[in-house]
């Protein structure tokens, strides 16, 4: 009895569909690799990144640099002080919060060009990248309470 491949299961797209579909992808997301080679590189222009969970949380660690948008707050009147030449990077805690996705998706609602970074801050710091802190704020830390804080 031969047995189909599950991974074909749906065929795969032609490569001028497929071809589209990806840079879409790569239009809306960074990965937390290429942001910290343009951190550490000086390449500081043209985006800003954005922390969209709530502020206790940004103040325990954040990516250096971000600024706290949370989301929840986000409205046409609090980002009207921004700069719409600019792309907001949006991230949150990681793959199991959309903070950043719903941050990303207000911004864009209201005019603003915007991506996420993938994996958000649990990924970032998975890889060994530095983050800030509020001087006596603690370290957000493993536990089993969300840490999501959005």
């Amino acid at each position: 009895m031969t047995t189909e491949p599950r991974v074909l299961m749906f065929p795969a797209l032609d490569s001028a569909t497929a071809a589209a579909h990806l840079h879409a992808e790569l239009a809306l997301e960074v990965d937390p690799d290429d942001l910290v080679r343009d951190l550490t590189s000086g390449a500081r222009h043209g985006y800003v990144v954005v922390e969209t969970r709530a502020p206790e949380v940004f103040a325990s660690a954040r990516i250096p640099g971000a600024i706290n948008l949370p989301y929840r707050e986000m409205t046409a009147e609090s980002l009207r002080e921004l700069d719409r030449e600019l792309v907001y990077v949006c991230y949150c805690e990681s793959i199991h919060c959309n903070a950043a996705t719903k941050g990303a998706l207000k911004l864009a609602e209201l005019g603003f060009k915007v991506k996420r970074l993938s994996g958000g801050i649990t990924a970032w710091q998975a890889a060994g990248y530095p983050v800030d802190r509020d001087g006596s704020v603690p370290a957000v830390t493993s536990t089993p309470t969300p840490r999501c804080a959005c």
